[in-house]
């Protein structure tokens, strides 16, 4: 992940999204959309929240590939930025990508000692 900022306008994306459990899909992401953005207008559903960063129910992880946040993620702590944990409401693709995704990821970044 290159960081924050505003994406350079390089084009549109492909970006495969992968849940934990097998399921995969890919979708486009226009220089001017985030993955969310660009999950829904695909019809595919993925986890949000507040839609600007704070909230951390959009995580996701950057398996591969590079993507910048438009706006600093608040509710990410920088650990799990260096982990490769993104928000794809607020995430925009610099190149093509591969993300985990799915309501568990978020779960990774809480340690739970009851679970």
């Amino acid at each position: 992940m290159s960081g924050d900022g505003d994406p350079d306008g390089a084009g549109e994306h492909r970006v495969e999204l992968a849940w934990r459990d097998g399921r995969e899909e890919m979708v486009a992401v226009g220089a001017d959309e985030t993955v969310l953005e660009a999950a829904e207008a695909a019809g595919v559903a993925l986890p949000f929240g507040c839609r600007t960063g704070a909230c951390a129910t959009c995580t996701a992880r950057l398996l591969s590939g590079d993507l910048v946040h438009r706006r600093p993620p608040r509710a990410l702590k920088d650990r799990h930025r260096e982990r490769g944990y993104v928000l794809t409401c607020i995430a925009a693709p610099m190149t093509d990508c591969r993300l985990d995704v799915g309501a568990d990821v978020a779960d990774d970044l809480v340690s739970n000692p009851w679970k």
